[in-house]
């Protein structure tokens, strides 16, 4: 995304967090602000939606979330009193944060942040107190110094969120990111999703990703970042994290979408992982 732009792929995202809690039960994802927050407007075509490649993308978007506040969650419960959510977009944890005493620090383009303020004033979500908002201009800022900026603690372990944003980095922009986060007190993590590199992808993904890469392309939010999953897992262990977890889709059906009744999974192969990597 460009300075001074909206992520047209974040508000995708939202409609899609949106269109689980209207059209699909049990939900992975009980989010009571993901609907409200895109205003009376929002329209959630069962037509559109119950398209298998809809489905999946709707499942892998909401199942990420759940994955990520699940590991929030047991942070939390281990001390941890901060979570910053790096490319925050329209994310709607700090809206319904059930955690006493957690920080949360949304670090995002200012242009983003305040497009979403907009969008939370007309619907009327109140922003809570124990949420700071980090606008950051990469071009200007590192992320250090915004934190930094923001009274983020950086001798206190903090827990990150990272999702819908590695593909679209360079590789040394995702390492200063890694390298900041492993440098910090035990108990600090990071979950994140990635895109896998084309070596890992059948011929038939490899048609699909070309695809889809044209779509956020046009989009003007071009795909640049690719890993293999070992090379992911030495690009952690080299930064310093002591404990590393990749998810696949089989893994994440296995946790979050089994005795469904309604088929809502995701395909058997995906275009990407998720990683947990914890200092």
């Amino acid at each position: 995304m460009k300075t001074g732009s909206i992520s047209m792929t974040a508000r995708a995202v939202a409609t899609r967090r949106a269109a689980h809690q209207i059209l699909d039960r049990p939900t992975v994802l009980e989010d009571p602000i993901a609907v409200p927050i895109l205003g009376p407007e929002l329209y959630v075509d069962p037509v559109r939606h119950s398209d298998p490649r809809s489905r999946a993308f709707r499942a892998f978007m909401v199942g990420r979330s759940r994955y990520t506040e699940d590991n929030l969650a047991s942070a939390h419960a281990a001390g941890v009193t901060q979570y910053v959510v790096l490319g925050a977009g329209l994310d709607t944890f700090a809206y319904r944060n059930p955690f006493a005493g957690l920080q949360v620090y949304e670090v995002d383009f200012p242009s983003m942040q305040e497009f979403k303020r907009g969008m939370l004033r007309a619907a009327s979500i109140p922003e809570p107190a124990n949420l700071t908002f980090v606008p950051l201009d990469f071009e200007h800022q590192t992320l250090g110094e915004g934190l930094a900026a923001a009274a983020f603690d950086a001798q206190r372990p903090a827990f990150f969120s990272w999702l819908g944003v590695v593909p679209y980095l360079t590789l040394s922009a995702f390492r200063a990111t890694i390298d900041l986060i492993a440098a910090m007190p035990s108990g600090s993590g990071i979950t994140f999703d990635y895109a896998l590199a084309e070596q890992e992808l059948s011929p038939r993904l490899q048609v699909a990703r070309k695809a889809l890469a044209a779509r956020v392309a046009a989009a003007g939010e071009p795909f640049r970042l690719f890993f293999g999953s070992e090379q992911m897992e030495n690009e952690l262990k080299s930064a310093g994290f002591q404990r590393i977890e990749q998810l696949d889709s089989v893994d994440l059906n296995h946790r979050y979408f089994t005795n469904r009744t309604d088929g809502l999974a995701l395909p058997e192969e995906g275009l990407g992982k998720l990683a947990t990597a914890w200092v």
